[in-house]
């Protein structure tokens, strides 16, 4: 699954006061126009641009391509229970067959069996093989997750979602998305 960024858009990398970005999956990024904003808004700090430039009558500016965030923002240690982070969790790959299409997701415990919907019950699952599993056990139906469901945290679903990079990034961007990667000897 890939996230369109136009090139031509000219959106800025949102950093954190860390110089970390504040997520990477999907990648924080602004359109130029809050790029700007923040600027002027005294709430960032530029730290790289584009050639390209705004101008009004009396100034113009180039935009900004990376921006870093003035003030800390704390990220939460746990990611809300969303059916996206449901698919980052399982790096968007059904539990079952393991193939990337078609996904939905599936109560390993059915909840006509008291199953809930939460992140310890909850995988995601191809539509064919949630049709296959129905409403049985996981033991009856003789299917088992890849994976026993687990609440991640953000750093999990960071960590996943440097697997699946934007189809665009900007040559600026590079130095600030993967600098705490283990580099090869």
């Amino acid at each position: 699954m890939t996230i369109a960024v136009s090139p031509q858009a000219l959106p800025a990398l949102v950093l954190n006061a860390d110089y970390r970005p504040l997520s990477y999956y999907p990648l924080s990024l602004w359109c130029w126009q809050d790029a700007i904003k923040a600027v002027f808004l005294d709430r960032v700090n530029i730290v790289a641009e584009y050639e390209q430039a705004v101008s009004s009558p009396s100034f113009s500016m180039k935009l900004p391509s990376v921006v870093c965030l003035k003030s800390y923002v704390k990220p939460s240690r746990y990611p809300a229970f969303t059916r996206f982070n449901v698919f980052l969790r399982d790096r968007f790959q059904c539990q079952y067959c393991g193939c990337g299409e078609d996904l939905t997701f599936d109560h390993v415990t059915p909840r006509r069996c008291g199953g809930e919907t939460t992140w310890d019950n909850v995988v995601a699952a191809c539509s064919a093989c949630n049709l296959k599993k129905g409403g049985k056990m996981p033991r009856a139906a003789r299917m088992f997750p890849q994976q026993k469901p687990y609440q991640p945290t953000v750093h999990d679903l960071h960590e996943n979602g440097r697997l699946f990079p934007p189809n665009y990034l900007h040559e600026s961007w590079l130095d600030y998305l993967y600098w705490d990667v283990e580099l090869e000897p």
